[in-house]
């Protein structure tokens, strides 16, 4: 017995070391998440039921009060402090978003201590001023602030606000159940600030290549280099493997060709002779094109001069084919494409226990009034890690389609609800000068495009450190509007998960969802408008553009975005006891004799069409002319319309 029993304690003791050594009850620190901010190679890796929660802002009620009123920004009062969120550990809080920072202080209490061991300036959560919350894995750039550094914490994590009112907020974070973790400390070891040194470096290369993730499993890469020719209803493998490993990432190099209003060129692959491709998308969506234009440039994917780059390592068991597609399109002409192709690859083949494949799901879709539009929406096990959108307003005007919130459901479960769609984004405020306002990539997320001329915009966000896993199933979403879905619009998605179980089904990129829409109305806005000042004039933003003239004096107004053709032009302008007259020309073309805005009490004309004009990219402008009438001198412009004239 006493033999058995020694036998017995040897094998347990060499167990414990063998769990050792795989790590398995390691103590998990805060560099362990932080390496996961660079280690793009160990994004098709499982988190076993490693799921994510969000506390946010978002109207309870369904409206659109995500934040304004402050009535849901927080979760309970103590001591006359707000408290924002109260997580039950083990976990690591990944995410923090806000649109609004204030100065007033956050204090974080871990494992139910009564002192904060970290307290910090709502604002140097984002301003980089206070280690290790360093730029550019937090910043503000297009009108959200956002924060990736981790906060972990081994039994909780309480965070309150010692303000009076705090607006917009989300705070995402995972639950790590089972694991050893160390609670934040605030101290920080030379290899710790050597980590973040490095993860901060890769964030700011704005120059991505395939040498920035060359390590674990992805490491010992070759390159397969083709350079080919397309011609319409073509299609070309550019790359083909008949054993296990996986590719670390590839470059698609066709010049111009995959830009314009036609995203006629399909780039698909296929693991492991799948009934349905991995990916099966217009390669301008799946790149981020915005509208027929370059746009999205991250540290992930994106388009850097000619070259498109996708580095998401794609791994398989046993066969993969990658190939691109030229479909014909009927009455109009298509030129043969020339394209140059490296795959990046190596022979370490999918560990099916361990990893998912990469999937993509395309998309395009009006959704009916009242109805979610769906990123995606799986059953089976995998995790979320990409989204790319494309957003077309199908009534001019205002976005407001963009006031939209994003909800996941994972394993049966609402995890996060957002406050709006640009928020998703790590975004905020459309439409105002320096934020939401044109497009801006940043390492991973960013805007695509905005205008409210088009009524467009569009957005990408990858998951790195937040990567959203599911074990069962996984429903993530967008509302379009304000309200109820309310807004009518057309998107286009590609969604970027790992999963262990190949698609069922996609969507075809029939010739009219592989074209880009063109409304046939435009509005300018005062807020965005680009001018440029005559002499004779002074101009602030008040109800519109307030045109003040001293004598006589001219604004020119740019027609920027809007397509080539001929145009109605229609205004929306005050009369007012201080209004004086204007004129409206297109250069040296007059449109309309001079029109008094002077009346005795305030007023509003709506609609006043003044004349047509031709834009080119020439003449995309129109001028007005201010003049005093009597002691008036003032014209305030509130839209400019065109309208298509077919």
């Amino acid at each position: 017995m006493r033999r058995i029993s020694f036998r017995i304690v040897a094998l347990t003791a060499l167990l414990f070391a063998f769990i050792q050594v795989n790590g398995q009850s390691k103590t998990y620190r805060w560099s362990d998440e932080v390496e996961q901010l660079k280690r793009i190679d160990q994004l098709p890796k499982y988190r076993h039921n490693q799921l994510i929660d969000q506390e946010s802002s978002f109207d309870r009620t369904g409206g659109n009060d995500d934040g304004f009123s402050g009535k849901y920004s927080y979760i309970r009062k103590e001591g006359g402090h707000l408290v924002l969120a109260d997580f039950k550990g083990p976990g690591v809080l990944n995410r923090f978003w806000t649109p609004t920072p204030t100065e007033d202080t956050l204090a974080f209490y871990f494992d139910g201590e009564k002192t904060a061991r970290l307290r910090i300036k709502f604002m140097d959560l984002f301003s980089g001023k206070v280690y290790p919350f360093t730029k550019p894995v937090v910043g503000n750039e297009i009108g959200g602030y956002y924060s990736y550094i981790p906060i972990p914490f081994k039994e909780s994590l309480k965070i309150v606000f010692e303000g009076e009112n705090i607006m917009f907020h989300q705070i995402q974070y995972r639950q790590l159940p089972g694991v050893n973790v160390e609670s934040w400390t605030g101290d920080f070891s030379a290899e710790d600030k050597k980590l973040l040194s490095e993860v901060n470096a890769l964030w700011a290369d704005i120059s991505p290549t395939v040498n920035n993730y060359r390590s674990g499993l992805s490491s010992n890469i070759k390159t397969k280099k083709k350079t080919f020719t397309l011609q319409p209803g073509e299609e070309f493998s550019f790359y083909e493997s008949s054993e296990g490993g996986r590719i670390v990432g590839f470059e698609i190099d066709g010049g111009t060709s995959f830009e314009g209003l036609y995203k006629d060129i399909i780039l698909s692959a296929r693991w492991d002779n799948e009934e349905v491709e991995a990916i099966y998308s217009p390669i301008a969506d799946y790149f981020g094109y915005a509208f027929g234009k370059p746009a999205m440039r991250s540290i992930v994917m994106g388009r850097y001069g000619t070259k498109n780059y996708s580095y998401l390592p794609m791994p398989y068991d046993k066969s993969a084919e990658m190939k691109l597609i030229y479909e014909k399109r009927e009455g109009v002409q298509q030129n043969p494409i020339s394209v140059t192709s490296k795959v990046y690859y190596n022979s370490e083949s999918r560990n099916s226990d361990e990893e998912g494949k990469l999937y993509t799901v395309w998309r395009r879709e009006v959704p009916d009034i009242g109805k979610f539009y769906t990123f995606l929406d799986t059953k089976g096990k995998g995790h979320y890690v990409g989204t790319v959108h494309h957003a077309q307003g199908l009534r001019p005007g205002m976005t407001l389609f963009w006031e939209g919130d994003d909800t996941t459901y994972v394993d049966g479960k609402m995890r996060l609800h957002g406050t709006g769609s640009e928020d998703y984004y790590n975004g905020g405020w459309y439409a105002l000068l320096d934020r939401w306002d044109r497009g801006i990539s940043m390492p991973i997320h960013g805007s695509l495009d905005y205008s409210l001329p088009m009524g467009r915009t569009g957005a990408y966000r990858f998951f790195l450190s937040d990567k959203m896993t599911f074990e069962k199933e996984i429903y993530h979403g967008m509302e379009h509007g304000e309200v109820g879905n309310n807004f009518p619009v057309d998107y286009a998605t590609v969604a970027f998960y790992y999963a262990a179980q190949p698609l069922k089904e996609r969507m075809e990129p029939t010739e009219e969802l592989r074209e880009v829409y063109l409304p046939g109305r435009h509005i300018y806005f005062p807020q965005l408008m680009e001018i440029t000042l005559d002499r004779g004039v002074q101009v602030i933003f008040d109800r519109g553009l307030a045109i003040t003239s001293f004598g006589n004096g001219a604004v020119r107004i740019m027609l920027n975005d809007v397509p080539e053709g001929n145009y109605k032009v229609i205004l929306n302008y005050h009369e007012t006891p201080k209004g004086g007259d204007f004129q409206i020309w297109q250069r040296q073309n007059q449109l309309t004799d001079w029109i008094s805005t002077k009346a005795d009490k305030d007023s509003y004309r709506e609609n006043v069409y003044v004349g047509d004009i031709q834009l080119t990219p020439q003449t995309n402008s129109i001028t007005v002319h201010v003049r005093d009438n009597g002691e008036a001198n003032l014209f305030e412009l509130t839209l400019i319309t065109l309208e298509r004239i077919e």
